[in-house]
């Protein structure tokens, strides 16, 4: 990972040191180093000078460069991961001895509306799920694939870079890394690990010349080797398509159904926190959003004094 060719040293050389901090000591994915790196990359490409630096810019030169955001237009989503990642990197280069403050600290973001995830209802999902597999190998995977997502409610990346060996079929458990390379072990329910069972027992077809670290892969491409997320996105809104679902279907998608279905019969928000892998209880209760609403449609539509009158 390395910081755009074009800022000058004053510039690159802190940020390269916290891409790499994030990379090795925080074990941080690519898809999140391309983040931090892009967010700060655009601030220091805005500003970047012979006299000003990371080390000396001021909390209002950040807060003029947030306002020049917000007049040109910009997302309020948008806005909050660039304060994000500078609040991150200010942490880091304090951390070091760099900086005595952090100027990003009392930085000002704009609320944005936050949107309820999508998600399938449970005759979506039985009808996503139904298409026969036994006779076409790469519908044998992909059955294996969707119903792992919505037993589960695993990551995209979760999926792609579990191993066979992170399987415990006794317990019925399966062993996944999340964000940050932090470990859980999640259950796996019996229609999901048959059908896993059922592709693993054609998996050999994908095996030649596979690389050593793809030997334990436990879903693989025509390709033989280890199936890419991109794969797996093209894959699941396939079967959508042609299971008949008028709308976008992504695996993301089967992680929020999951979570929405497992709250609305459990009511045990901890405990699906525990199993999505979320770090905040803050962050699982957006599906609460998504039970009050299904609640709040049940007593509109049954409830005497809620129902609308006619004419």
């Amino acid at each position: 990972m390395q910081p755009d060719i074009t800022l000058s040293l004053q510039w690159q050389q802190p940020l390269q040191a916290f891409l790499s901090y994030l990379q090795f000591e925080r074990g941080y994915s690519p898809k999140t180093l391309d983040s931090y790196q892009r967010q700060l990359q655009q601030l220091a490409l805005s500003i970047d000078d012979s006299d000003t630096h990371w080390l000396n810019l001021s909390e209002t030169q950040l807060k003029q460069y947030i306002i020049g955001l917000r007049r040109s237009g910009s997302k309020p989503r948008t806005i909050a991961l660039k304060v994000a990642a500078l609040r991150s990197f200010y942490r880091y280069l304090q951390a070091q001895g760099l900086r005595s403050d952090n100027p990003a600290q009392y930085l000002a973001v704009p609320k944005a509306g936050r949107s309820l995830p999508k998600n399938l209802n449970v005759d979506q999902l039985n009808h996503l799920l139904s298409f026969d597999s036994q006779d076409d190998i790469l519908a044998c995977r992909d059955k294996a694939i969707l119903e792992l997502f919505y037993s589960s409610g695993l990551r995209l990346e979760e999926l792609v870079n579990a191993n066979i060996s992170d399987i415990d079929w006794q317990q019925q458990l399966l062993r996944v890394t999340g964000k940050g390379s932090k470990q859980r072990i999640v259950p796996v329910g019996k229609i999901a690990l048959a059908a896993v069972q059922a592709w693993l027992a054609k998996r050999p077809a994908f095996t030649a010349n596979l690389s050593e670290a793809d030997q334990q892969a436990l879903f693989l491409s025509k390709q033989h080797k280890r199936i890419s997320t991109r794969h797996v996105r093209e894959r699941v809104q396939l079967w959508a398509k042609q299971q008949g679902l008028n709308q976008h279907v992504h695996p993301h998608m089967l992680r929020h159904s999951f979570a929405s279905h497992m709250l609305e019969s459990s009511q045990d928000l901890r405990a699906v926190q525990e199993l999505l892998g979320h770090a905040n209880l803050s962050t699982t209760q957006v599906y609460t959003h998504l039970d009050f609403a299904h609640l709040a449609k049940v007593y509109d539509n049954a409830h005497p004094r809620a129902k609308k009158k006619s004419g």
